[in-house]
């Protein structure tokens, strides 16, 4: 099985993002199609990472995807949020193809539409913690009050109301990634994407990180891909999908 979709819908909340919720529930969030990238080393020879991949995620649908390092699971993430073009095939952004688009086009795509968490959490340095989950929400056009109080309830919501105002050399690994979280989550995005979310942290902070991950996708409804080496963050999600020789294959229950 190459293309998942057709398993949970959305979870709303109970208030605030329950509006945003319900706009995609059940709804297909993001879909590659017949998705191919080829890379060229420095002696000019193809190496082909994706060879026609598909994949389908609805509101609310978790998927862990592991395989070994090199297999192309950070650059599946890179084609599915924008960050990167395919070769050949196509991505869809909550129904829109993004082929083609220009470049400006795909960002504006791409703050409205997903929301990323990376092994390093990328906060600008000079700026609060308020600060940094306020940044996408201006480049979105939010007025600042508006953006303002949104940060403020995403800090709180991640545990870290009482450090808002402090940069992320003040804050503590597992500090900087909840911020980075609250960040990602800014603009109510359809799709959350995370690359090894809790690879530098220690065992503890990870599970806290882990729970705090699912705990926000089902509350805000987002569709939700992980890319892991962690076997018990894989296990979390409703699907777990093995990316070997360019394909994505299902594993454990999900092969049945």
């Amino acid at each position: 099985m190459n293309e998942i979709g057709e398993g949970r819908g959305g979870a709303g909340a109970a208030t605030g993002p329950a509006e945003v919720a319900g706009q995609y529930a059940n709804r297909v969030v993001v879909e590659a199609r017949d998705l191919y990238r080829t890379f060229s080393d420095v002696e000019d020879r193809e190496i082909h990472v994706l060879r026609g991949l598909n994949l389908r995620l609805v509101a609310g649908e978790t998927v862990a995807i592991v395989g070994p390092s090199g297999a192309g699971k950070s650059t599946l993430l890179h084609l599915l949020g924008g960050l990167d073009r395919p070769t050949s095939g196509s991505v869809l952004l909550s129904g829109r193809p993004i082929e083609g688009l220009p470049d400006e086009a795909i960002a504006a795509l791409r703050n409205r539409y997903v929301g990323f968490v990376f092994q390093f959490h990328h906060l600008l340095r000079d700026f609060t913690a308020l600060e940094n989950v306020m940044v996408p929400q201006l480049i979105a056009g939010t007025e600042h009050p508006e953006a303002c109080e949104r940060a403020r309830s995403l800090l709180d919501q991640v545990g870290l109301s009482e450090r808002t105002g402090h940069r992320p050399a003040e804050l503590s690994g597992g500090e900087q990634q909840r911020v980075a979280v609250a960040r990602a989550l800014a603009n109510e995005p359809p799709l959350l994407l995370a690359d090894e979310p809790s690879g530098n942290l220690d065992t503890a902070t990870s599970e806290v990180l882990h729970d705090l991950l699912f705990e926000l996708v089902e509350r805000h409804g987002s569709a939700f891909a992980v890319v892991t080496h962690n076997r018990r963050l894989a296990a979390r999600a409703s699907h777990v999908l093995e990316l070997t020789e360019g394909r994505l294959r299902p594993t454990g229950s999900d092969a049945v």
